[in-house]
């Protein structure tokens, strides 16, 4: 994300959604790290924004558990799910990567989410992509994530939660992995129905 130089970042205009093709949560039935993905028998969406409506399928190696999300109806569409906040957007689990940072929260969604963040929060130089700022994932960061004196507390924290990405046991959970209720306000986006993504297709 970061390019050649590790000071200078570009924002290519990436939305969130774009990072939930792969979900880490907190495992419903044992505590331990969880995987979220699309259900493993569908083809990978022709546009990014239908990951938003692909059935999804959660999934424990610890303690075996499985789950299985599809959108909800209205009327002849299906309602896409809303990304943001420390849950995920499917099954409303909380997020594995969370740890606290300067009395917040700060979450990724994987190990590519992760990343991305630490390359821009690492940019002393930000250039602003051709997105518009309201749906571009950087524009939408919180303040106290961009401000440049918090740079080194954020990118300490991110390190944590590269040492949480590569852990998965129930004890390994963060203090910060629990059910807070700070879903974003739903938008109520519509996708007609159709094809692969109905239930019981």
């Amino acid at each position: 994300m970061g390019g050649t130089d590790p000071f200078r970042h570009h924002d290519t205009g990436r939305w969130l959604v774009q990072y939930t093709g792969r979900v880490l949560v907190v495992c419903p039935g044992c505590g331990g790290r969880a995987l979220v993905t699309p259900r493993p028998d569908l083809p990978p969406p022709p546009y990014f924004s239908e990951l938003l409506f692909l059935p999804r399928r959660l999934t424990c190696a610890g303690c075996g558990a499985i789950a299985h999300w599809t959108a909800d109806l209205r009327g002849r569409g299906l309602v896409g799910a809303q990304p943001g906040g420390t849950e995920d957007p499917f099954f409303r689990r909380p997020l594995w990567l969370q740890t606290r940072c300067l009395s917040r929260v700060l979450w990724a969604c994987n190990e590519e989410h992760l990343e991305a963040l630490a390359a821009y929060v690492g940019a002393t130089l930000r250039e602003r992509g051709p997105a518009r700022p309201t749906m571009a994932m950087f524009a939408r960061l919180p303040r106290w994530m961009k401000e440049s004196g918090h740079r080194a507390e954020v990118l300490a924290g991110l390190d944590r939660l590269r040492d949480l990405a590569r852990r998965s046991a129930p004890a390994d959970r963060s203090d910060a992995a629990h059910e807070r209720g700070d879903r974003p306000r739903h938008h109520g986006a519509l996708y007609f129905r159709g094809g692969p993504y109905e239930a019981g297709v």
